[in-house]
């Protein structure tokens, strides 16, 4: 069973203090199931705080629910920022859940056999691994997280009980409403008791309300977005927003991220091109709590990077890792900004975008969506100003995921031009990969070697590049699973 207090008496005695004091840095790492209401909620619940003895601790939602306990009509723990004790890890489970809410994400079937072919595990030790962290099957656990995303639309927006039950992932309204029955113990119309349905709205734009836990240096992240954005394809309108289009399958248009710093939140709103494609909905919010790291543990993570203390920095705290809209964004953005300032290589993907991705009129407001690689193909690229070697590269980079478009990231090093920096970049950026340290970056080496260069630093003076690579390794040795947050830290010194 999932219960902190039958693992670890200190950290039971931790989440107490962090819910009596509603401290939302802890929002989402536990749940809190209440034994004479039949509830779980949230760690920042505004609910009066029950007695300690009436109380479990529970790691996920899913392992409250699987002890017959029910969400909280009040705290949702479905809009909780997301993540799991064990992060970072127990890498086989975190593998897992990844394969799986990707094929959650693109309406697959997810078989277990094939599943655990892919992690080079048998499938009794899938399942012992959920049943052993959740206390439930790799498919349930799939079937209640489409379930707690299909709870948030129907307390956050006004689709029908017909569109939410499709759009996440259920094939027939029947099969939903009997699911989220026997699972959450209301019926869809009950969560929404009290509030009026509205069928097909096409004047208003979808909004939600997408949480994380502080600390989140909102200023950092604007400043690093509004230098690199691509007008008409992202945009800053005013020091709380963020803007940007997308094209997830057939489903287009742009968000708009409000960041609203004293709800520890982003208010979204999503502007259609075609308002009844709704169908790749999961997918986008997935996107943009990826692009904004919504589900990042900063109480953790600035923890693990305290090393950086020895070479004399102070991190930045709250300092998050952006992200591209895609993989193939990030590929791009690290072919153009090879051995170019930053400024330079924006100037170029400008041009990229505006010359090769689809424009379109959506709300009144003439956009760009950035381009697929079959679009680029087989493009001369005449309009860009750089060394024929950089064109080939990035034609042969377009066409290679044209013809080949779920192949790994790593798999790009297969291609003529595309070395270890701009493979390691788009996995920092376009996965989200917490992990990477761009030893190589000339910026993270130059400011590594001031740094090496001071009177505080802990280190030895570097004279020769294995000297410089023993610093790289200790750092990485000293810092993971966090090294994309020291990138980000080195980017970001003065």
């Amino acid at each position: 069973m999932d219960l902190i207090h039958a693992i670890c008496e200190a950290t039971k005695q931790n989440y107490q203090q962090a819910r009596l004091s509603r401290d939302p840095r802890f929002d989402g790492l536990f749940f809190i199931g209440v034994k004479t209401t039949g509830i779980y909620c949230r760690s920042i619940c505004p609910a009066v705080a029950p007695k300690e003895e009436n109380i479990d601790y529970y790691h996920s939602a899913i392992a409250a629910a699987q002890v017959g306990l029910r969400p909280c009509l009040r705290c949702r723990p479905d809009s909780a920022p997301h993540s799991y004790a064990w992060k970072g890890v127990k890498t086989t489970l975190e593998r897992a859940i990844k394969l799986i809410d990707y094929a959650r994400q693109n309406n697959q079937v997810i078989e277990m056999e094939h599943l655990a072919e892919r992690l080079g595990i048998t499938s009794r030790y899938l399942r012992k691994l959920f049943q052993d962290q959740f206390g439930t099957s790799p498919k349930q656990f799939m079937q209640y997280q489409q379930l707690l995303f299909a709870k948030t639309l129907l307390h956050q927006t006004k689709l029908s009980i017909t569109d939410i039950a499709l759009i996440s992932g259920f094939h027939s309204v029947r099969n939903f409403n009997q699911i989220f029955k026997q699972k959450l113990l209301l019926t869809p119309s009950q969560f929404r008791k009290g509030r009026h349905e509205i069928n097909g709205d096409q004047t208003k734009p979808l909004q939600l309300y997408l949480s994380y836990r502080p600390p989140f240096n909102w200023d950092h992240m604007r400043a690093f977005l509004s230098f690199r954005a691509v007008p008409n394809m992202e945009w800053l309108p005013d020091d709380n927003t963020y803007v940007k289009t997308f094209s997830i399958d057939e489903m287009k248009g742009y968000f708009v991220a409000e960041h609203q710093a004293e709800k520890y939140r982003f208010k979204v709103k999503v502007f259609l091109s075609d308002q009844s494609n709704l169908s790749s909905l999961y997918k986008l919010v997935a996107n943009i709590r990826r692009i904004l790291d919504l589900d990042a543990d900063m109480q953790q993570i600035d923890e693990g990077i305290t090393h950086l203390k020895l070479l004399g920095v102070n991190a930045i705290s709250g300092l998050r890792v952006v992200g591209t809209g895609s993989v193939f964004e990030g590929l791009c953005r690290a072919v153009l900004g090879q051995q170019v300032s930053v400024k330079q290589a924006i100037n170029l993907l400008t041009k990229l975008v505006h010359h090769y991705g689809d424009q379109e009129v959506v709300n009144g407001k003439t956009i760009y969506y950035f381009p697929e690689p079959q679009s680029l193909s087989d493009s001369d690229f005449e309009m860009l100003k750089m060394p024929g070697a950089r064109k080939l590269a990035l034609r042969s980079l377009a066409a290679f995921l044209r013809n080949k478009p779920n192949a790994e990231v790593e798999e790009c090093l297969d291609v003529k031009g595309i070395g270890p920096w701009t493979v390691e970049y788009a996995k920092m950026r376009g996965l989200s990969d917490p992990n990477v340290f761009l030893a190589t970056d000339l910026v993270v080496r130059k400011r590594l070697m001031a740094l090496l260069a001071q009177e505080n630093s802990s280190y030895p003076p570097i004279n020769t590049n294995a000297d410089y690579g023993g610093v790289i390794t200790s750092l990485k040795n000293a810092t993971s699973p966090w090294c994309s947050y020291v990138t980000f830290q080195l980017w970001n010194l003065q």
